[in-house]
C-alpha cells in the first residue's frame, strides 16, 4: 500500500496525535519487554526534532471499557522518558478537559502520553463522538501502531475522518517488509509456520502455498498435518475440522512444485507439563497418550538446511512449547540458525517468535521483526487493514 508518511506532511510546530502500540508485557510490575516502545522512538524523535507537540495514545491490556488501576500507562511513560532522555507528561484520561488543557500548555518538542484508550468502551466500538474528541486536540494524525492497524477502532480508523492521516516510520517499515514478501521476494522463498493451531495460520497457508518454494510446518499445528497423512499423534491437540485443509495444502504444494516439509521426528511428553517425562521419537512411533511438544533433532537439521538454501525467509510461530525449557530447543536453535545467515532477508512475525529472538539477543541479526501479531497475519493473508487503508495515499 503506497501511503503517505510523516515525511510527506508538514509537522513543524503542529499538534500531532500518534497512535502507538504500547501494549507491553509486565513481569512483577516491571516492563519485561520494551521493544514496542523502542519501535516508536524514530517517529517520536522525528516529530520532536521538528518542533511538534507529540500526543501519544495507546491501549494496554483488556480493561473491558472501565478503569483498571493495574492497566494505567504511567509505567510505560516512565520507560519512554528514560529512552527519550526527556520528560513525558502522563495525562490521566485520553479525552476531555484535562487532555485539552495539557495539550494547550505543551510547548514544541513536548511529549504527552494519554491514558489507556480502552478505559472507554467507545474506543473499540469506534464511536464517532469519541473519535472526534480524541482528534480534537490535534492537527495531524500519525498511525504508528501497526499491531492494532487491523482493528477499526476510534484511535485507528475513526480519527482519520477528522484529521489528515499518515503513517509513522514503524508502520512504513512493516508495510515494506511484509509487502515485499507478497510482491517481489528474492527466491527461493521459504515460509516457516508454527504455533498451536492450523486455524490461526489458515489464511497465510492458503495465500502463500503457491507463492513459496518451501513451506516448513512445525509447532503444535504439525500434529494436524501428521494426522492428515495417517500418522499417529497420540494425545496431541489436533483440529479434526482442519484435516481436509491440511490435505488440500499438501496437494496444492505438490501441484505447484513447492517443497512442503513436516516433522520426521518429534519430542513427545507423557503430559502437558514442564516436568513431564519426554523423549524423541520418529513420527511413525508417537506413543498412545503422549503429546507432541517440539520438533526433533533430525527435523531441526532439515529445517536449518532448508533455511540456509533460501534467499527470503518468513517465520511465524514457535516450533514447540517453547515457554517450557524442556521443549524450547527447536524454537531457540532454529532462531539462532536464522540469526547466523548472511545475505538472506529474514522476516519474523508473531509475538512468540519475536520474544525468542529478543531473549537470544539476535534481533539485530534479523532483517525485520514484526510488531504486528494479528495484524501481520491478516496482512500476509492478503486482507485489508482498516488502520492502514484509512491513511492518505501518496497521490492524495
Amino acid at each position: 500500500m503506497d501511503k503517505r508518511t510523516v515525511r510527506d506532511i508538514d509537522v513543524a510546530g503542529k499538534r500531532v496525535l500518534v497512535r502507538v502500540d504500547f501494549n507491553v508485557e509486565f513481569d512483577g510490575g516491571r516492563i519485561s519487554d520494551d521493544s514496542r516502545i523502542r519501535g516508536a522512538l524514530p517517529t517520536i524523535e522525528y516529530l520532536r526534532e521538528r518542533g511538534a507537540v507529540v500526543v501519544l495514545c495507546s491501549h494496554l491490556g483488556r480493561p473491558g471499557g472501565k478503569v483498571v488501576e493495574e492497566m494505567r500507562l504511567a509505567p510505560v511513560g516512565e520507560r519512554l522518558s528514560e529512552l527519550l532522555g526527556a520528560d513525558v507528561t502522563c495525562v490521566s484520561d485520553c479525552v476531555g478537559p484535562e487532555v485539552e488543557a495539557a495539550v494547550a500548555a505543551a510547548k514544541p518538542g513536548d511529549v504527552l502520553l494519554l491514558e489507556n484508550l480502552r478505559f472507554h468502551p467507545e474506543e473499540e466500538k469506534n464511536a464517532p463522538d469519541f473519535a472526534k474528541a480524541l482528534a480534537s486536540v490535534a492537527e495531524i494524525f500519525v498511525e504508528d501502531g501497526f499491531g492494532v492497524s487491523h482493528r477499526a477502532h476510534a484511535s485507528t480508523e475513526g480519527v482519520t475522518r477528522y484529521l489528515p492521516s499518515v503513517a509513522g516510520f514503524l508502520v512504513e517499515a512493516e508495510l515494506a517488509a511484509l509487502g515485499g514478501l507478497l510482491e517481489s521476494p528474492a527466491r527461493p522463498l521459504v515460509a516457516v509456520l508454527g504455533g498451536a493451531k492450523v486455524s490461526d495460520k489458515m489464511g497465510v497457508l492458503e495465500n502463500f502455498i503457491e507463492r513459496v518454494d518451501s513451506l516448513l510446518i512445525g509447532g503444535g499445528m504439525a500434529a494436524t498435518f501428521l494426522k492428515a497423512k495417517g500418522l499417529p499423534v497420540g494425545a496431541s491437540l489436533v483440529e479434526d475440522d482442519r484435516l481436509d485443509l491440511a490435505r488440500e495444502v499438501m496437494a496444492r504444494a505438490e501441484r505447484g512444485g513447492a517443497r512442503l516439509v513436516i516433522p520426521t521426528d518429534v519430542v513427545v511428553a507423557d503430559e502437558f507439563s514442564a516436568e513431564a517425562q519426554s523423549r524423541t521419537v520418529d513420527v511413525e512411533d508417537v506413543p498412545d497418550g503422549w503429546r507432541i511438544m517440539d520438533i526433533g533433532h533430525k527435523t531441526l537439521d532439515t529445517f536449518r538446511a532448508e533455511a540456509a538454501n533460501g534467499k527470503t525467509i518468513l517465520w511465524n510461530g514457535p516450533m514447540g512449547v517453547f515457554e517450557m525449557p524442556a521443549f524450547s530447543r527447536g524454537t531457540r536453535e532454529f532462531a539462532a540458525a536464522l540469526g547466523s545467515l548472511e545475505g538472506v532477508t529474514t522476516v519474523l512475525g508473531g509475538g512468540s517468535t519475536a520474544e525468542v529472538v529478543h531473549e537470544l539477543g539476535i534481533t539485530d541479526r534479523i532483517t525485520h521483526v514484526s510488531t504486528g501479531g494479528g495484524a501481520s497475519l491478516e496482512f500476509l493473508e492478503g486482507r485489508t487493514l482498516p488502520g492502514v487503508a484509512a491513511l492518505l495515499d501518496k497521490e492524495a
